[in-house]
C-alpha cells in the first residue's frame, strides 16, 4: 500500500473529523444557553449575561466557530464550564478507565467470538452450531442497560458477590465486561461464522479437498486467511466504537470513564467537554477504519493493487 493511497485515506479522515466537530459545535449552540443551564433559576439576568460574555457565548456563532478552531490550532480545546479546568485535562482523567474497560472487553470478545464462530461454521447444522449461534444472537440482541441491571440485581443485590458500581478493584470490572462483551462477542461470532462458511464453499477449498489436502491444512492455510478480511472489518469497526458504545454501560455501573463524563457534560451543557469527547470518539473511529484499510492490503495484495490504481 503506497504512500499516496495512505495520504488520501488520511486526508479523508481529517475532512470527516472536521465535519463531525462542526456539526456538534453548531448543534450544541443552537440547542440552548449553557449559562441558563448551569446557573440557578432565580439568578439575576445581569449575572447570566456576565457569564455569557465571560464564556464568549454572546458573540455570533460564526465568530465563536472561528475562535474555537483558532484555539484548537494552538492546542487549546477550551475550559470546562463546571470546574473551570482545561477540557483536555478533564477528559484525560477519564480515558484510562475507558481504555481499561474497553480493551478488556475487546480482548475477551475476540477470544470468545472468533473461535466460537469458526467452530460453529466447521460444524454447520450440528447441535453445537445451533447452541453457539443461539447464544450469539441472544447476546447481540439483549440491550446493554437491561443486561447490566439484571446482573446488578442478581450478583450485587441478591448474591452480594460483586460491587454494583465504581472502579476500585478488578471485581468492579466483572459485570461491565460481561455486559459489553456479551454483545460484542455475539456479533463477532456471527460474522466469523458467516465469513468461514462463505470461504469453505469456494471452489479452491473443494479442489484442495479433492486433492487429498488434510482438513487442518485446508482450514488454517487456505480458509482462515481468506475469511480474515470480513472478520477484520467487523473487529476494526467494533474497536473504534468501544468508547462511544460504552456510554450506557458506564452509566449503569457508575464507571468513571469517558462515556459517563459525556452524559454528565451533555446534561450540564459543558460545551468544551462535549466537543472534546465527540472529537475523541470520531478520531477513534477514523483511526480504526484506517487500520482496517491497512490490514486489508496486508491480508490481500489484490486490495492493495486496486487501491493503488484508484489513487492514480
Amino acid at each position: 500500500m503506497n504512500l499516496r493511497f495512505l495520504s488520501i485515506k488520511f486526508l479523508r479522515a481529517l475532512v470527516t473529523l472536521w465535519l463531525v466537530v462542526t456539526f456538534v459545535f453548531v448543534i450544541l449552540r443552537l440547542s440552548g444557553d449553557p449559562a441558563e443551564q448551569l446557573l440557578p433559576d432565580d439568578v439575576a439576568p445581569e449575572i447570566i449575561e456576565f457569564y455569557r460574555k465571560q464564556w464568549g457565548l454572546d458573540r455570533p456563532i460564526w465568530e465563536q466557530y472561528v475562535k474555537y478552531f483558532q484555539a484548537m490550532a494552538e492546542g487549546n480545546f477550551g475550559r470546562s464550564f463546571g470546574d473551570r479546568r482545561e477540557a483536555l485535562v478533564v477528559i484525560s482523567e477519564r480515558i484510562p478507565y475507558t481504555l481499561q474497560l474497553g480493551l478488556t472487553v475487546f480482548i475477551t470478545a475476540m477470544l470468545l467470538g472468533i473461535p466460537s464462530g469458526i467452530y460453529a461454521a466447521l460444524h454447520r447444522n450440528s447441535a453445537a452450531d445451533r447452541i453457539t449461534m443461539s447464544f450469539a444472537v441472544l447476546g447481540y440482541s439483549m440491550p446493554n442497560f437491561f443486561l447490566g441491571i439484571l446482573l446488578i440485581f442478581l450478583f450485587s443485590l441478591k448474591l452480594r458477590w460483586l460491587p454494583s458500581s465504581g472502579a476500585g478493584t478488578p471485581w468492579h470490572m466483572v459485570m461491565p465486561v460481561i455486559t459489553l462483551g456479551t454483545a460484542l462477542a455475539g456479533s463477532i461470532a456471527r460474522f466469523s461464522r458467516s465469513a468461514m462458511l462463505e470461504v469453505m464453499n469456494q471452489d479452491y477449498i473443494r479442489t484442495a479437498r479433492s486433492k487429498g489436502v488434510r482438513r487442518l491444512k485446508r482450514i488454517y492455510v487456505h480458509a482462515l486467511p481468506n475469511a480474515a478480511i470480513p472478520i477484520v472489518t467487523v473487529v476494526g469497526f467494533k474497536l473504534g466504537a468501544l468508547i462511544g458504545g460504552a456510554v450506557v454501560t458506564e452509566n449503569v455501573f457508575a464507571w468513571p470513564g469517558v462515556g459517563r463524563l459525556l452524559v454528565n457534560a451533555v446534561g450540564n451543557r459543558d460545551l468544551a467537554v462535549v466537543q472534546g469527547i465527540v472529537m475523541l470518539i470520531a478520531a477513534t473511529m477514523l483511526v480504526a477504519n484506517l487500520l482496517v484499510d491497512i490490514a486489508y492490503g496486508w491480508l490481500d495484495p489484490r486490495i492493495r493493487v486496486a487501491g493503488d490504481d484508484t489513487g492514480r
